[in-house]
């Protein structure tokens, strides 16, 4: 089905793909790349060519409008062709988030000031939210926050300890989010912050994103009032309105992820003789392929359906949430089955198919585990369900 910025997405997604494939997978085997991600300097050399080329932040457009999601979905898929791609085209997590974010719910001093750096390219972000197990904290459940938040006159006073926050260290723009009297808040942060500190960076199954993952304290941070995102206990209303569009954003990025690694397995089936044929004249290495092939357009139809309803103006909880367990699961099958293709070259780093695999992997983490999606639908079907025979008796 056509969407109404079909032909400028398109247009927008094929220099990507071009970009992404001859400019920026050469760097994937750059010594930069370190244990936590790209250094700060090959993000900025990244960054620079892709303003070069014309493909800083793709899918907002010149006029400062963003493309639909559907449009959106074609683009991002693109940049996710390399580990690198979203981190050169700032597409990539929390970024893409908390941008969206921004340019629905800031203030216009709080565009200019935080906004604009991030869709520039200039400055990198961090959302603080997920808070550490041993304090019994906020993770999928993000009513057990812990994190407070106290009024001082004209300031918030802020306490708390935050875990797994992608990108802290490096970032320039913090979102924080804590609880008052009022319920949830979220707060804008220059950064760094002599309050905010980096206790240690997580080691962790993924590499892609600059900065890693950090453990922080966050120790009588004071934010002026004016840097509120919103109104008290608005916190929770304002995350609804990044987590589904930043939740099928993952999808778009991961579905080009898993897309590289059939190409790549692909090749490699081609190309290898054993047992007096080629690999993928074998039956059960044809068959993966094949089953990769069905759940990568099973995931685009998925990804496209809930951008549909993003863009028809629904808050597209409920798809977002089916899509992001159906497209994970498959591009999980996708990633599994290139590394059991290409045997033992699909374990080494003589490809990047095993770190393809590892980055899939975690994103059957991110943004929700599957499991909590799963229990989430199933109230709301059960909710459903006794809402009828209510009616009907």
């Amino acid at each position: 089905m056509a969407y109404p910025d079909e032909a400028i997405a398109r247009q927008i997604g094929d220099r990507v793909e071009a970009f992404v494939r001859d400019v920026v997978a050469p760097y994937e085997r750059d010594p930069r790349l370190e244990n936590h991600g790209p250094s700060e300097d090959l993000v900025k050399e990244l960054r620079d060519k892709a303003r070069a080329a014309g493909v800083m932040t793709p899918h907002l457009l010149d006029d400062g409008s963003h493309l639909s999601q559907r449009g959106t979905a074609y683009v991002l898929q693109k940049t996710g062709l390399s580990p690198l791609g979203p981190v050169a085209c700032n597409t990539g997590a929390p970024d893409e988030g908390n941008m969206f974010l921004l340019g629905k719910a800031a203030t216009p001093e709080q565009h200019e000031r935080f906004l604009k750096p991030l869709v520039s390219g200039e400055a990198r972000s961090a959302f603080f939210m997920t808070e550490p197990v041993d304090d019994n904290g906020a993770g999928s459940d993000p009513s057990m926050m812990k994190t407070t938040a106290k009024q001082d006159g004209n300031h918030w006073v802020i306490n708390g300890s935050k875990t797994f926050i992608t990108g802290a260290e490096g970032a320039k723009v913090g979102i924080v989010m804590a609880k008052s009297d009022e319920g949830a808040c979220m707060f804008l942060v220059d950064l760094p912050n002599e309050a905010i500190r980096i206790e240690r960076v997580l080691d962790t199954i993924d590499s892609s994103m600059p900065g890693g993952h950090s453990e922080v304290i966050i120790d009588n941070l004071r934010v002026p009032a004016s840097d509120m995102l919103g109104n008290p206990g608005e916190g929770f209303r304002y995350a609804q309105i990044r987590l589904a569009p930043a939740r099928l954003s993952h999808c778009m990025r991961w579905h080009g992820v898993a897309t590289r690694a059939q190409e790549i397995a692909t090749e490699y089936a081609c190309k290898r003789q054993a047992f007096g044929k080629l690999l993928v004249d074998h039956e059960g290495v044809g068959f993966m392929l094949a089953e990769n092939k069905i759940d990568l357009q099973q995931s685009a139809l998925m990804i496209d359906w809930c951008a549909d309803a993003l863009d028809r103006g629904e808050d597209g909880n409920v798809e977002s949430s089916m899509t992001k367990v159906a497209v994970s699961e498959a591009l999980f099958r996708v990633a599994d089955r290139c590394v059991q293709v290409m045997g033992g070259m699909g374990v080494s780093q003589d490809t990047i198919v095993e770190q393809l695999f590892r980055e899939v992997r975690a994103f059957r983490i991110y943004d929700g585990p599957t499991e909590v999606h799963k229990w989430s639908l199933a109230k709301k079907i059960k909710k459903a369900e006794l809402a009828r025979q209510s009616s009907a008796d």
